[in-house]
C-alpha cells in the first residue's frame, strides 16, 4: 500500500469540513495536536496518513483527545499502519458520559492488599499491603442503582493475557527487545486492560461510544471496519457512525494487509 502523506490529507476540504462538523470550534486545536504528534514520532510518519486519519477521526467522532498527556486516546504506529487506541482515561469518560456509573477506577495492586475471592460472593478480601511488589492489577465499578463489582487479575494472568493478544509483546518476549507499549509501559496496559474486562463482563455499555470504543481498541481504522492486525488479523463491520463517511473515497483504505507490522510506542 502506497504511503500517503498525513498533512496532504488533512489540506483535503472534505476531511476538514467533517472536523469541523464533528469539533466545532475545537476542530483547529485537534488537527494541529495531531499533527505536532505525527510531525514528533518517526515511526507515525512512516505510516499510512490514512490509517492516521481513520484513527484520528475515531477519536474525534468519540470526543476524546489524542494528547498523549491526557491519556484519552493514542494514534499507534504499526509497522506502516496507525491503530487507535483508548486509554484509562477515555474508558472512564466514555462510561461517566453514559450517566449510569457512580464511580469507576483501575489500579496497581501491592503484596498483601488483596487476600483472596470469596467464593460465595464474589467479592475481594482485602488486605494489608506487607510489600511495594506488584502482584496484580484491579478494577472496581459502581452503578447509579447501586450495583458495584471489582475485578481482579494477577500479574501471571495480565501475562497470559498479552501473550496471547499481542503478537508485538510475545515478538519482544521471544527477542528480547522492548519495541511494543506492552514492554515499554506494562502497568499501564494492565490496569487497562482490567478495567476492559470489568466493563466488557458487567458494566453498562450499551453507549454507542463506548460500545465502540470497546470494539475499536487496539484496530486498524477504515471507514467500514476495525482491523486487530496485531491480534488475529480478523476484521469486523463498524457499527458506529464513521467520521469519515463524508470524506472522498481515497482517505480512508477499503483494506489492511494483516501482515503489517506490531505497535512501537504509545507516545
Amino acid at each position: 500500500m502506497a504511503n500517503t502523506n498525513l498533512p496532504a490529507l488533512l489540506e483535503n476540504e472534505k476531511v476538514k469540513a467533517r472536523f469541523l462538523e464533528v469539533l466545532d470550534k475545537n476542530a483547529p486545536a485537534f488537527i494541529s495536536t495531531l499533527l505536532t504528534i505525527w510531525s514528533g514520532n518517526n515511526k507515525l510518519q512512516e505510516c499510512d496518513g490514512k490509517s492516521i486519519l481513520g484513527a484520528a477521526g475515531l477519536a474525534a467522532t468519540l470526543n476524546l483527545s489524542i494528547s498523549p498527556s491526557l491519556g484519552q486516546a493514542y494514534i499507534v504506529p504499526y509497522k506502516g499502519q496507525a491503530q487507535f487506541q483508548i486509554g484509562c482515561r477515555g474508558l472512564i469518560e466514555l462510561a461517566h458520559r453514559t450517566r449510569r456509573y457512580t464511580a469507576l477506577n483501575s489500579g496497581v495492586v501491592r503484596e498483601g492488599e488483596i487476600r483472596g475471592v470469596d467464593v460465595i460472593t464474589g467479592d475481594l478480601i482485602r488486605g494489608e499491603k506487607v510489600s511495594d511488589k506488584v502482584v496484580g492489577y484491579v478494577a472496581y465499578m459502581r452503578l447509579d442503582n447501586g450495583f458495584e463489582k471489582a475485578l481482579y487479575m494477577t500479574v501471571d494472568e495480565i501475562q497470559v493475557h498479552a501473550e496471547k493478544y499481542s503478537q508485538s509483546y510475545a515478538y519482544d518476549l521471544k527477542s528480547n527487545r522492548k519495541g511494543s507499549v506492552w514492554s515499554t509501559n506494562f502497568d499501564a496496559m494492565a490496569k487497562k486492560t482490567v478495567l476492559k474486562s470489568l466493563l466488557n463482563r458487567w458494566g453498562v455499555i450499551s453507549s454507542s461510544a463506548l460500545a465502540t470504543a470497546l470494539q475499536a481498541d487496539q484496530s486498524v481504522v477504515t471507514k467500514d471496519t476495525f482491523g486487530y492486525v496485531d491480534n488475529d488479523g480478523r476484521t469486523v463491520q463498524r457499527d458506529d457512525y464513521s467520521m469519515l463517511d463524508a470524506a472522498t473515497p481515497e482517505v480512508v483504505p477499503e483494506n489492511v494487509d494483516a501482515e503489517t507490522g506490531e505497535i512501537l510506542t504509545a507516545g
